[in-house]
């Protein structure tokens, strides 16, 4: 690179004169991520794209372990002062980082502080609002960003002779035929995303009391109300029909099963698009994660999944101009198209998302914009998400007591009074470090 042609030989000059070369150099930024594999190639790539767009910053991505560790890493660093610039947080965890007082710069401030320009609704409806505060200023920059939708094996439909559902009442019809045809007709990735938080979002349903968490920690409690209870026993009922099939609570344990066409349906996320597309052996589809027509309500955006970008407080002006000279170049419509191409991760503006439309990727690859039309569908007053402490831990809950209905051990309606009482126990333990 020419760039670094020129810095050396201004480092030797300043050598030969006896002074510093220090005011030279590249303003170094740390981005610690969870992205492994694939992905982690990826946001080297848009990195090294980064870095050599211009000479006054220098990303460097540091890969820190899953979401949780990722996580846990960043919040240890901050109260040791020594938190990098950027911090990758999943969507369970953003009421963690945002609740940590004084831990981050909101982005909309930041960019705007730095010259940027910043307007909400630039970004596509189902992204501007899960990592902004009540008053509706956007925190944290969504990254990679994901909706659950339904993944249709072709074989299986043509098979059976069926086409795929739009509701669970038509799964219902189509599921014996799936079944007599040699497949598990049903299978899900994530029980608390897919089946609970955004289950909640597409029939436009309340989760928590205090405007979802939004409006603060202190006295937020969850709500499960029939409908929810009612799946569950639908979805129980299925089990034992030989109808939908669970495996366990790791995302490949019901991903793998649909990967190797055992499966007719999978709800999993739309970012794994990209990897599906280069695994399976079949001809495969999407469409909208499926709704209950009998809920009042129903068929509303699903809200997203996946992470978000924090600028972590504590850091120079500088280093704060080169986070926000990173964030727009991350969201430009080429990168983000990029991103989009590459991983299935939905492109997080509206620029992006035309810019896909303009070159012709999903009249190529139809699935590919299934994520993002489902996140532009019509919202309601509980499709923006959700803001709850301790949300990991309460996502641990759910998989354990979920868990125990399919196996038999509890039912539905005591599941969900246990959910309910040791979550609303971890949501008040929460509020307590959050004086809010």
């Amino acid at each position: 690179m020419a760039y670094r042609k020129t810095v050396a030989s201004l480092v030797a000059a300043a050598a030969l004169l006896g002074t510093s070369s220090a005011s030279y150099a590249a303003t170094d930024i740390t981005w610690w991520h969870a992205m492994g594999g694939k992905l982690g190639e990826v946001v080297v790539e848009i990195s090294n794209g980064y870095n050599g767009s211009q000479d006054a910053c220098q990303i460097i991505p540091v890969f820190k372990g899953t979401y949780e560790e990722t996580l846990t890493a960043g919040i240890a660093a901050f109260r040791a002062g020594e938190q990098p610039n950027i911090l990758q947080v999943f969507d369970a965890g953003a009421a963690t980082i945002i609740g940590a007082k004084g831990a981050v710069v909101p982005v909309e401030d930041l960019l705007k502080e730095n010259g940027v320009d910043f307007d909400i609704e630039d970004y596509i409806a189902g992204v501007r609002y899960f990592y902004a505060d009540s008053a509706g200023k956007m925190i944290g920059m969504p990254f990679n960003s994901s909706a659950p939708i339904l993944y249709i094996n072709e074989d299986a439909m043509k098979k059976a002779g069926v086409e795929a559902p739009k509701t669970y009442e038509e799964f219902e019809a189509i599921a014996p035929k799936l079944k007599e045809a040699g497949y598990v007709p049903l299978v899900q990735s994530h029980l608390p995303w897919e089946f609970v938080e955004n289950f909640k979002s597409r029939h436009n349903l309340q989760f928590a009391t205090n405007n979802n968490g939004y409006d603060g920690a202190e006295g937020t409690e969850l709500v499960f109300g029939e409908p929810i209870k009612n799946h569950f026993k639908a979805a129980k009922k299925w089990l034992d029909e030989g109808y939908f099939g669970y495996y366990g609570t790791g995302w490949g344990d019901n991903q793998t099963p649909f990967n190797e066409g055992k499966v007719a349906l999978w709800v999993g996320s739309s970012g794994s698009f990209g990897g599906i597309a280069e695994t399976v052996e079949f001809p495969f589809s999407a469409t909208f994660l499926p709704y209950w027509e009998a809920v009042e309500g129903a068929n509303k955006a699903s809200f997203i999944g996946g992470a978000a970008l924090f600028a972590m407080s504590g850091k120079p002006a500088e280093e704060n101009k080169c986070v926000a000279s990173f964030f727009e170049y991350l969201t430009s419509p080429e990168v983000q198209y990029m991103w989009h191409k590459e991983t299935g991760y939905v492109p997080v503006t509206e620029a992006a998302y035309e810019l896909a439309k303009k070159d012709g990727h999903y009249e190529r690859t139809p699935a590919a914009e299934v994520g993002i039309q489902q996140l532009s569908l019509e919202g309601g007053e509980w499709t923006k998400g959700y803001r709850m402490g301790f949300y990991v831990q309460i996502r641990d809950v759910m998989n354990r007591e979920l868990g125990k209905v399919f196996s038999g051990e509890t039912s539905v309606d005591d599941a969900f009074a246990t959910i309910k009482a040791d979550g609303d126990k971890l949501l008040e333990r929460f509020a307590k470090t959050t004086n809010n």
